[in-house]
């Protein structure tokens, strides 16, 4: 939820609506058009009408610059050009020729550049400069100090830069400084503390860093807005001095400690906000001296112990905002009677425990309920949203609520009440017993519904599809049932449908494909039957898991023309059939691909290799045959490829080596020539395989486990560790020590040294025989006369 905090501050009186121009003896002294609707660029012609003393344009459509004619009117008190399209840089002549100048009103321009210091200096009779919302750039020069007579000094929403300069603190009749989002670094000069005038302060949104400086001799300062800064340390305790301040704003900063027990000696306080701080211990019990408080926040802190009971007195309060700290405890059964104008009840991501108060279902100004991620538990009260009409967020997602019986679910009935409600989550809570029909009868405002990680039984009613505004329907992890209802295809603005780990059977509506909107599909695991419908086309999907249910018949082509497909595609797991599409080739941002544990045949589409953001395939489990096209090798980003039991032949493509990223490569269980990238053990395959055969003998180790990939094999593992770190690659078990007839394990050193010499001598076999270049590996023949060999040498010492 955003702050209500109004940072906004007056500047100068308005003026009366447009009026016609004055006249004085035939000198036209005023022109008055604020609104008029007037066009086209400030004319130069102005600066004839040399006795102007007042010229008051704002919000009109003028643009271009600012004519340096404008000097001429020296008689010239008042100029508003406020909320214009006006562009350029301000005139020297403007200052150097208009001395008398008391209001400069140019916010909302365009203007750039920056700030004349030495000429503005000479505006010794300006009281209000107000140039917030341009472009302006540079420093404010240590020369405004010099404006002695300024009351209003707005410099809000521009791009400038340096420190704020102390000669500020000379400006004795200021009463409102707004210096607020720009890029302002440095502290805030302790001289601001000599503005006894100062009623308010904004210097939100830049880069200040520092402690807030003494300003308790500001007796009449109403507004601080510090938010959105650097400052730190802890929060001073003589803000409570601050005797007429309404609004305190000290949030987003890196504020740390406890907050200061005087902060409720503020008794004309309406609005505070420390929240995204360091801020620790309790919530002070003086907030409940507060009365005129409308509005707190406090979230994103760490602050703990339970809520102060005297909070609950603040009857005026419409916002309450705790969120994301560590505060413990219950609310008071009766909160609902003592805070009858609370708006928003944020206390998400704390500690709370024991039940939400039936009383809160008296208060009628009620907007937003969030408590996620609490340890609430009990029932959710029925008469929640009965007569509360402007309720619009109710999310009580990640408590320990329970629903056993229609009673239980009382509370669905009541929100069908509320016709501004656009978020209902209810989700991993403990409910159970039966969906209520009741949902479809929510307000079609409904923007979001969330049941997800409960027990829920029963079926998705058809009025599902009254909710036409839903963007959102979570229902994952229940034990809903029951076919989906074809109404889904009424919600066209819905954008996540989320079913997954249910209970649900029969087709996948083909009306799915009225969803225009849909971005992310996700049914898997249930008992979906069927074939996938081509409609699905018609939605700019980008995240699709249909895996685990019973799908049957083609993958249709259609579903490979959905080229917005960028996260996953998942239809593992199910009956699937026939070949696989070449339109996958459509899929040039897909990151994620997994046809596995199907029946799909024929072969894999050179189009695959079109896929070049694809990370993750796997195909395995199926029954694709011949081989493994060449233009795999165009997938350079592939971390994980599985093409494990199909009916893959021909030779391993030498490329897969010198795909440097793949960490994950299953080929086993197929018709490979040769193994050792993943091929079934073969003692019938050629040398090579008996090379990979003897090394996955004498380590322990299969070529297709995780630790195996493109950057290291099996070969280059036990190559790199011969001779001198031959004992760690070797599997221990074939070292272990050898029993005798009584049963007394013997270790003879000696023994050991012989047996890991006649292990090496293997290994060495195996590396020769596995080399990558086939004209490099040893014959056949040669390595059982060298096994042969080595069984003799060995053989004595009984190993």
């Amino acid at each position: 939820m955003g702050r209500r905090i109004d940072t906004t501050v007056p500047v100068a009186p308005p003026c009366r609506a447009a009026s016609a121009a004055g006249r004085r003896r035939g000198r036209v002294v005023a022109l008055d058009l604020a609104g008029a609707g007037i066009a086209g660029e400030v004319s130069p012609a102005l600066g004839n009408l040399t006795h102007l003393r007042r010229l008051h344009l704002p919000e009109n459509r003028l643009h271009g610059a600012l004519p340096w004619q404008l000097g001429r009117l020296g008689e010239l008190r008042h100029l508003n050009l406020s909320h214009n399209s006006i562009a350029g840089r301000i005139p020297p002549p403007l200052i150097s020729g208009c001395r008398r100048l008391k209001n400069v009103l140019l916010h909302g321009n365009r203007l750039h550049g920056e700030l004349p210091g030495e000429l503005l200096s000479s505006l010794r009779r300006l009281e209000v400069l107000d140039l917030g919302k341009n472009t302006l750039t540079g420093s404010i020069p240590p020369d405004i100090g010099n404006l002695v007579s300024l009351k209003q000094l707005v410099l809000e929403f521009n791009n400038l830069t340096g420190q704020i300069p102390s000669q500020i603190g000379k400006l004795g009749n200021l009463t409102m400084l707004s210096l607020s989002s720009n890029q302002l670094s440095g502290s805030i000069p302790e001289s601001i503390g000599n503005l006894s005038a100062l009623t308010a302060i904004a210097a939100f949104s830049n880069n200040l860093t520092g402690r807030i400086p003494p300003l308790e001799r500001l007796s009449s300062l109403s507004y601080l807005g510090l938010a959105s800064n650097n400052l730190g340390g802890t929060i001073p305790s003589w803000l409570g001095n601050l005797s007429s301040l309404t609004a305190l704003d000290l949030q987003s900063n890196g504020f740390v400690g406890c907050i200061p027990e005087s902060l409720g000696d503020l008794q004309f306080l309406e609005a505070i906000s420390l929240a995204d701080n360091k801020l620790r211990c309790r919530i002070p019990d003086s907030f409940g001296n507060l009365h005129e408080l409308v509005e707190l926040y406090l979230d994103n802190n760490e602050l703990e112990g339970s809520l102060p009971i005297s909070l609950f007195n603040l009857s005026s309060l419409e916002m309450l905002n705790i969120q994301d700290n560590n505060l413990t405890g219950v609310f008071p059964p009766d909160m609902g009677y003592k805070l009858p104008n609370l708006q928003q009840f944020l206390v998400s991501r704390n500690q709370f425990h024991g039940l939400i108060p039936p009383s809160l279902c008296n208060l009628s100004m009620i907007q937003v309920i969030q408590t996620v991620d609490n340890f609430l538990s009990g029932t959710i009260p029925q008469c929640l949203g009965r007569n509360q009409n402007m309720l619009s967020v109710v999310n009580f997602d990640g408590n320990q609520l329970e629903a056993t019986n229609d009673a239980d679910w009382g509370f669905m009935t009541s929100l069908t009440n509320c016709s501004n409600m656009i978020l209902i989550d209810v989700s991993i809570n403990k409910l159970q017993g039966v969906l209520p029909k009741a949902i479809g009868n929510m307000s079609t405002q409904l923007e979001y519904f969330g049941i997800t990680n409960n027990n829920i039984t029963g079926t998705i009613p058809e009025s599902i599809g009254n909710l036409v505004n839903l963007d959102e329907l979570d229902m994952e992890n229940n034990l809903l049932m029951g076919s989906l209802p074809a109404s889904l295809g009424n919600l066209k603005k819905l954008n996540r449908l989320s079913l997954s780990n249910n209970n649900f059977s029969g087709s996948i509506p083909v009306t799915l494909g009225n969803l225009t909107k849909l971005t992310i599909l996700l049914l898997s695991t249930n008992a979906l039957s069927g074939a996938i419908p081509s409609t699905l086309s018609n939605c700019p999907l980008e995240m699709v898991d249909l895996s685990y249910n019973n799908l049957s018949g083609p993958i249709p082509k259609e579903l490979f023309l959905i080229s917005t497909i960028s996260s996953f595609l998942y239809l593992a797991h199910n009956k699937l059939t026939g070949n696989l599409p070449s339109e996958v080739g459509n899929l040039k941002n897909l990151d994620e691909l997994d046809l596995s544990d199907n029946t799909i045949s024929g072969k894999i589409p050179t189009t695959i290799g079109e896929c070049q953001s694809l990370q993750y395939l796997n195909l395995s489990r199926n029954f694709i045959e011949d081989t493994i096209p060449p233009s795999l090798e165009q997938l350079r980003g592939l971390l994980v490829l599985d093409l494990s039991q199909n009916n893959l032949s021909g030779t391993i493509p030498r490329f897969l080596g010198s795909m440097t990223g793949l960490s994950t490569l299953n080929l086993s269980s197929n018709d490979f020539e040769e193994y050792g990238l993943g091929n079934e053990v073969s003692i019938h395959g050629d040398v090579y395989s008996y090379g990979i055969l003897l090394l996955e003998m004498f380590t322990g180790k299969r070529p297709t486990n995780s630790e195996f990939g493109d950057v290291l094999t099996l070969h280059e593992y036990v190559e790199t560790a011969l001779p001198d770190q031959t004992t760690s690659v070797i599997d221990q078990s074939l070292l272990d020590a050898t029993w005798n007839s009584e049963g007394t394990a013997q270790k003879y050193h000696d023994i050991e040294e012989i047996r890991t010499e006649c292990i090496v001598s293997i290994l060495k076999v195996g590396i020769l025989c596995s080399k990558e270049i086939p004209t490099d590996r040893m014959q056949i023949g040669d390595a059982l006369r060298e096994l042969q060999a080595i069984r003799d040498r060995f053989d004595t010492h009984q190993l």
